[in-house]
Formats: structure tokens, C-alpha cells, sequence
């Protein structure tokens, strides 16, 4: 009953559940999609990439959500395409491609919320106001996390091919990796817009990936590993929502250090994996 007695009493910790819980529900899903493709760092550097663009949106209308969102969605999106084309047209890897535009994108939007905003705007900025989660918010997450789960759904069967097989998907004529790919990172792009609104710049990227390098533990098959990343990005959203109303911790970074403390436990008690399970099966195989 202790646990959920916050949620019960107030408002702001109901919204913020709900924020959560939708970003839990479409973003994993896609965390787990840049652990197969082995672009898991691809998450942090286009979470970093949407901060100009939310910094001009800041500048221009202040803390307005439709703005911030519109502009983050832009340069999110400007980088990813940035990105892949010099990885194509050029020796440069995309990964190397992703880093070199991040850090010139996070300089640059630290430096506009600097211009006019305070100390105070830049936190907000970057690490998110999640119990001040508002209507809109809400909306809006909850909003782009029903699009994720339906284009996921739509495209389900081509972006796995093309996670383990890119050939093989080119010869089915129908799709091609590129489009697979651009679909698959403008859903990253808008999954971390949603999580900025939220957990800041900063965080967005924590529900999405940590929870998806936990379910690797848990489950061997691509179906349990979906849905065990989404169970353990609800855990964690819940348990850090309780560990920030309980030990006045900042929410955002407790919903994020819940899913970290998650990670460390499935290393070393998931049973697809983990060291305690291995050193159980190679002991059992020894006798």
C-alpha cells in the first residue's frame, strides 16, 4: 500500500507514471532494435543532437512545448540524415559520423539556453521537470507512443531481416535497407523528443537503452526480449518514481538509476547469461 499511496494522493505522480509508461512501451522496443543493428550509442548521440534544436524553440517562445518539441524533432532529424550521408559518401563511419555531429550539436545548444535562459532553464533543459509533467505532455508522449507501436508493427518483419540480413531483405524487392533504416531512426528521433519533454536531454536516452541491454539477460528470442525490455522499463519507472517521493531524489534521474541498478542485477542473476547462471551451468557440467 506504501507504494502506491503517492500515485493515489497526487496528481503530479500520476502524470508522470503515465509519461513514463507510455515512453516505456515504445521506446524499449526501439532500444532493443539499436542493440541488434549495434548501434546502441547511435541512441545518446541523437539524443544529444535534438538539444539545438529545443534550445531555439526555447529562445523563441520560451519554455513552449510544441516549440522545443518541433525544434528538437528538426535537429534530430537534420543530424540523422547528416550522419548517414557522410557515412555513405565518405571513408567515415557512421558511428564516427553520429559522435562528430553530437558533440557539436550538444556545445551548440548548451550555448543557446545560455544566451537568454538561466542555470535553472539549462537543468530543465537537460535533465527534464518529470513531476511536472503536464495535459499536453501527456498527450504528446502518449501520442507518439501509439504511432512507434503501430509503424513497429507495420514494418516488424523487414527491420528484423534487416537487423541480421540486409542482403536478403535488398532481393525481397519491396523494401530496401535505406528506407528500413531512415523509418527506423526518424521513430528514434521522435521516441527521444517525447523522452526530452520528460526526462531532459540527457536522461531520454536511459529508459530507452538500459532497460533493452537488461532484457538480453532475460530472454533468448526477439519476442521475450521485447517484452521483457518494456516489464523492466516499468519497474524501473515505478520504483524510481518511489525512490524520488520517498528520498527527495530529482525523478528523472531515479527513474533512470532504477533501470541501472535493473541492468547490474540481470549481469548478474539473468538466467540467459548472466555470471551467476554461467558459473551455475558450468559447475553442474564439471560434475
Amino acid at each position: 500500500m506504501i507504494l502506491i499511496e503517492p500515485f493515489i494522493e497526487f496528481g503530479f505522480m500520476r502524470r508522470a507514471l503515465v509519461a513514463c509508461v507510455a515512453l516505456s512501451i515504445s521506446a524499449t522496443p526501439l532500444g532493443v532494435f539499436l542493440l541488434l543493428r549495434r548501434m546502441s550509442l547511435v541512441g545518446d548521440a541523437l539524443s544529444h543532437a535534438v538539444l539545438p534544436g529545443a534550445a531555439i524553440g526555447y529562445l523563441i517562445s520560451g519554455l513552449s512545448l510544441v516549440a522545443m518539441g518541433i525544434g528538437g524533432a528538426i535537429a534530430g532529424l537534420t543530424v540523422a540524415l547528416l550522419s548517414g550521408a557522410v557515412s555513405r559518401y565518405t571513408p567515415l563511419r557512421e558511428d564516427a559520423s553520429f559522435a562528430g555531429f553530437y558533440l557539436g550539436s550538444l556545445a551548440l545548444g548548451v550555448t543557446l539556453v545560455s544566451l537568454r535562459g538561466s542555470s535553472v532553464d539549462l537543468l530543465h533543459v537537460l535533465f527534464g521537470s518529470l513531476l511536472a509533467v503536464d495535459a499536453p505532455s501527456i498527450l504528446l508522449v502518449s501520442s507518439i507512443s501509439g504511432i512507434t507501436l503501430l509503424v513497429l508493427a507495420f514494418i516488424y518483419r523487414p527491420l528484423v531481416i534487416d537487423a541480421f540480413d540486409p542482403t536478403f531483405l535488398a532481393a525481397q524487392n519491396r523494401w530496401t535497407s535505406p528506407l528500413v533504416h531512415g523509418i527506423f531512426l526518424i521513430l528514434v528521433v521522435i521516441n527521444l523528443v517525447a523522452g526530452f519533454q520528460v526526462l531532459g536531454t540527457l536522461m531520454s536516452v536511459g529508459l530507452m537503452m538500459l532497460p533493452a541491454a537488461s532484457a538480453r539477460f532475460w530472454s533468448r528470442h526477439l519476442s521475450g526480449t521485447l517484452a521483457a525490455a518494456m516489464l523492466l522499463a516499468i519497474i524501473s519507472s515505478f520504483s524510481g518514481l518511489c525512490a524520488s517521493f520517498y528520498l527527495s531524489l530529482p525523478a528523472g534521474p531515479a527513474v533512470v538509476l532504477s533501470a541501472a541498478v535493473l541492468f547490474f542485477i540481470s549481469i548478474l542473476f539473468g538466467p540467459c547469461g548472466g555470471i551467476f547462471s554461467v558459473r551455475r551451468t558450468l559447475s553442474m557440467a564439471k560434475e
